[in-house]
């Protein structure tokens, strides 16, 4: 497996970046997450490729945040660094979907399950006792948290529950959908053709979503906007939504969100 996640000048998060891409298990679980996934139940991309854009994304979320002077939590409430921030960000993007290995229902709960002794072994080479634990435990709670309607305690745990939502680009979406039917599910998933993050105007992220069908929307408002709302970064992030024409170079409505 290749995950590419700039580590820029975070020597932590590069070696966690090389131990996850040399890790056969979870390539084999990223494998077996996509079979229960994708051949046997029908449902979208929850292997490795989802794996590295919700990987990037969360970790781009978090840096916009703390340029903004956003604080982490492993750094308010353990006194850890924005580094050892970024690292459970990584790391709980790479394990917030391994229970898929297991069933699709209730994932999450199978996601701590496999994740708890792989987390431990892939940060022991990292971290020392008790930051290794502290760091297991943030890990988890990202991992666990990611769900819509479970509560984000930190900072991370919401740019990993925020990330989930964004691979939503050319019938990527969340959302279940039944492959080959036309209904709100399958439209709107088909109308989302570019999603992009940069520094914001009002608020420190901006979150900038380009559809060709206004059905789109509903991937907004069903997916990225109810995790965003039960998430820590709520009042951090602005969305705007372009409307264009089918080529993609035309806008034909703008909607601020």
């Amino acid at each position: 497996m290749r995950l590419h996640v700039p580590s820029l000048h975070n020597a932590k998060l590069r070696q966690m970046i090389d131990a996850v891409n040399a890790d056969r298990e979870l390539d084999q679980l990223y494998a077996c997450a996509n079979i229960n996934a994708v051949d046997r139940s029908g449902l979208n991309d929850h292997g490795e490729v989802h794996i590295r854009i919700v990987a990037n994304a969360a970790t781009r979320l978090l840096r916009l945040l703390c340029d903004a002077d956003v604080v982490p939590g492993v750094v308010a409430d353990h006194g850890l660094s924005v580094d050892d921030a970024e690292v459970v960000v990584f790391l709980a993007c790479c394990l917030h979907d391994v229970g898929m290995a297991i069933h699709r229902e209730n994932h999450e709960e199978y996601s701590l399950i496999l994740g708890y002794p792989k987390a431990r072994e892939l940060l022991m080479p990292l971290y020392e006792e008790p930051a290794l634990t502290i760091m297991v435990s943030e890990v988890l709670h990202a991992v666990i948290a990611h769900h819509w309607d479970r509560e984000c305690l930190t900072v991370e745990a919401g740019c990993v529950k925020v990330a989930d939502a964004l691979d939503m680009t050319h019938g990527r979406s969340r959302i279940p959908f039944e492959a080959g039917s036309v209904n709100i599910h399958s439209m709107s998933a088909q109308s989302v053709d570019d999603v992009s993050m940069m520094a914001g105007e009002e608020r420190p992220v901006r979150i900038e979503i380009r559809l060709t069908d206004a059905a789109g929307i509903f991937q907004v408002d069903e997916l990225l906007q109810r995790k965003l709302a039960n998430s820590t970064l709520a009042p951090y992030v602005e969305i705007v939504v372009y409307l264009v024409d089918e080529q993609g170079d035309g806008m034909l409505k703008e909607y601020r969100l």
